[in-house]
């Protein structure tokens, strides 16, 4: 089949084609689901490239798998799973971030103001969460997901998630409510 006739398909019918071997629906199952699945890595990682070199190891990982899919209706979740796994196992392999959140920093972060190029944002912000806690931030937040949802695809106890959504969620606050953008100078016509 042709892309134009895969494009047409319902999700589960290209995952059904792919899970037989069709590569061509795998590539449309790839093509679909390529954006979502980087920004996810993305806003997990802080890396671009490495959210990139991720994406294409979930791929991989995926269509050796595939097989072993036992609900083509399920692939976004399955894939979502594949994706945290792996970037878990990259954090768990990274050496340990060289300073954890530090409420003092915060307090330079106020009194610091950063020139346009250096202005703090969400994933900055993010940035500076704990990989756990940022994991359970992104899943609720950008994804939607509820706690009981995080807790299943992480498989971290309930408490954990929780706690973590609470905990990052306040940081993130924070550190948002710290940033203080430049006075921007208005020119007056007189």
């Amino acid at each position: 089949m042709q892309r134009g006739g895969l494009s047409e398909a319902a999700e589960s019918v290209v995952v059904a084609l792919a899970a037989a071997g069709d590569r061509a629906a795998f590539s449309e199952l790839v093509w679909r689901r390529q954006s979502w699945l980087r920004n996810l890595l993305r806003r997990l990682s802080r890396d671009p490239a490495l959210a990139d070199d991720l994406a294409q190891q979930v791929f991989l990982k995926a269509w050796r798998s595939l097989g072993q899919l036992k609900s083509p209706g399920a692939f976004a979740g399955w894939l979502r799973r594949l994706a945290i796994n792996t970037w878990l196992a990259e954090v768990r392999a990274a050496p340990p971030p060289a300073a954890p959140f530090d409420p003092e920093e915060l307090a330079a972060t106020a009194a610091f103001v950063p020139s346009a190029a250096e202005e703090l944002d969400l994933d900055r912000a993010l940035a500076r969460l704990p990989p756990q806690e940022r994991l359970c931030v992104v899943l609720a937040y950008d994804e939607g997901l509820s706690h009981g949802e995080i807790s299943a695809v992480t498989a971290l106890p309930l408490g954990t998630v929780k706690s973590h959504v609470r905990r990052g969620a306040g940081r993130l606050r924070a550190l948002l409510d710290a940033y203080e953008p430049p006075a921007k100078e208005h020119a007056h016509a007189g």
